[in-house]
């Protein structure tokens, strides 16, 4: 008997101690180890010289790092433009914040050579250096999405976020295409007929006469029977004969290449 209670007086003893390790963690050691209900404010310190909000991001227990410097001429230069997190979040202790710091100038780059390269690729590059594409226009030539010219030279020193133009291959150029026969087609028509062989309208003539209703194709050049596909044409396009003498007693003419079916001249 003597021998069991000693054995349950033993097991007790333990229980008790563990429960009282458990409570010491619970309420002592683990807060005290994640800093558990304590929490630090973070200030405001954009709008501010990188100096001063060091000096008040150390008196509040936090640390800092510039993660980026841009350029914005609404700051003086070493003034914290934005940070992260934002000013009213509370973190931890020693929670490093990070600022985006203004510069004095834009940083300048060296514009890449990417001529030759894809659309996809030149972009790459161009982003890799702090540049961008701006307007994108193409090209007839053989190689499809290759880079034909760069609005700014190779080697060029530009101010960083600078936009880069480019001229694009559109992969036409290389095929012989028959024109199609468009004369005394309406210009909506030409035009469509154009696109189905991969030929293009590169100026619109307008010319007052008798002889046809308003925006019907009374001659194109070249007047080859076949092109390079792509290639561009000018098309002589009819308009209401009267117009020319009305234009120079200051009437407005419409001269846009519209649909003929909603032209008022056109019977």
């Amino acid at each position: 008997m003597r021998t069991n209670k000693k054995i349950y007086v033993g097991v007790g003893s333990v229980i008790a101690a563990g429960i009282l390790f458990l409570f010491l963690m619970d309420s002592f050691i683990m807060p005290a180890y994640t800093n558990y209900n304590e929490g630090v404010t973070v200030p405001k310190v954009s709008e501010l010289s990188l100096a001063d909000a060091e000096d008040k991001l150390t008196d509040r227990g936090l640390r800092f790092e510039v993660a980026e410097r841009r350029s914005n001429e609404a700051y003086p230069a070493d003034y914290v433009i934005d940070q992260t997190p934002e000013a009213a979040n509370i973190v931890k202790p020693d929670r490093k914040i990070y600022l985006t710091v203004n510069t004095e100038a834009n940083p300048t780059v060296t514009v890449p050579d990417v001529v030759d390269l894809s659309l996809r690729n030149a972009r790459i590059q161009l982003s890799n250096e702090g540049l961008s594409v701006g307007t994108v226009s193409f090209e007839s030539s053989r190689f499809k999405d290759a880079v034909l010219q760069q609005s700014i030279p190779p080697q060029t020193v530009v101010p960083q976020g600078e936009s880069i133009d480019l001229t694009v291959s559109d992969g036409l150029g290389e095929k012989l295409v028959t024109v199609p026969d468009i004369k005394g087609l309406r210009l909506s028509e030409a035009q469509q007929e154009l696109q189905k062989v991969g030929l293009r309208v590169e100026e619109i003539e307008y010319e007052p006469t008798k002889a046809a209703a308003p925006n019907i194709i009374l001659d194109y050049s070249p007047q080859d029977d076949q092109v390079i596909q792509g290639e561009t044409l000018k098309l002589i396009v009819s308009e209401r004969y009267g117009d020319q003498e009305e234009s120079e007693s200051g009437a407005t003419i419409d001269t846009t290449g519209g649909t003929p079916d909603s032209n008022p001249g056109e019977n």
